[in-house]
């Protein structure tokens, strides 16, 4: 219990960095509002021809009488639109990350030489052009067992009461653990640890990682909440990356804090 108060504590340890560090947390911002635009417009699209698109994949019910017909359609319509929305909310992450990629990165290794007690910070020693490649393959492979785990647990969520009840809270276990796996990516993707080692290292500390993105999953069912957490959330990921390799931290507030105070008064 004690680490998932702990991996709590890094989401909020994150967002007081960039607190304090306005201008990481300005170009921070850019990724998520660019990534929440064209998802609203994926959704508002869905919404608009969503009916359309049932009635299409369905010919077979062209013929049935009212009310099932509506009815039908009407539940399969619902049905489409609460996927996307939770397929949303799992890939916002790894889309915001992918177009975001240099503002994260730069983000990242400024929270490491904030923390680390000689000032420096890892470095992958890859090409930009090498870092997007690593990071799309990554994402894509993430998002396959994403999607699996959607199509799992919607199907799970039609039986009597635990569907109801036992599989929406583990649906957030398993968002908050992909978001996790995402936001760590940047930190750990720096110091050349693989995919692989990477899940073995989050299900090493599960109970750190459902701390740390449980409550993101959470917080990111509201679309303005997500873009505004994204800078925060990186930063504490990369706090969370240095404890699960066991690197030195410390809290201590840097010159560079006492000389450019946040814009925001924090």
């Amino acid at each position: 219990m004690r680490d998932l108060g702990a991996g709590f504590k890094y989401l909020m340890r994150g967002q007081r960095w960039v607190a304090r560090h306005g201008k990481q947390f300005g170009f921070g911002l850019l990724p998520g509002l660019i990534t929440l635009v064209l998802y609203a417009a994926a959704l508002v699209a869905l919404a608009l021809w969503g009916e359309d698109f049932v009635a299409w994949a369905t010919p077979f019910a062209d013929d049935w009488t009212s009310p099932w017909l509506g009815l039908f359609r009407g539940f399969l319509t619902v049905v489409l639109f609460a996927l996307a929305l939770l397929l949303s909310v799992i890939t916002f992450t790894a889309v915001t990350l992918l177009i975001g990629q240099p503002f994260y990165e730069n983000l990242s290794e400024k929270v490491d030489r904030d923390v680390s007690p000689d000032g420096t910070a890892p470095e992958s020693g890859l090409s930009l052009g090498r870092e997007l490649w690593i990071s799309a393959r990554d994402s894509l492979r993430i998002l396959v067992r994403a999607a699996l785990w959607g199509v799992l647990l919607f199907a799970l969520g039609f039986i009597p009461v635990v569907g109801q009840t036992a599989v929406p809270a583990i649906g957030f276990l398993v968002t908050g653990f992909f978001l996790t796996q995402e936001l760590t990516s940047v930190a750990l993707q720096r110091r050349r640890v693989e995919l692989r080692d990477r899940l073995t290292l989050l299900r090493s500390r599960k109970t750190l990682v459902w701390g740390f993105g449980t409550p993101l999953a959470v917080s990111f069912l509201i679309p303005f909440v997500a873009v505004f957490l994204m800078p925060g959330a990186v930063a504490g990921a990369t706090l969370m990356a240095r404890d699960l390799l066991g690197e030195e931290t410390t809290e201590e507030e840097t010159t560079e804090d006492a000389d450019n105070p946040s814009p925001y008064g924090v």
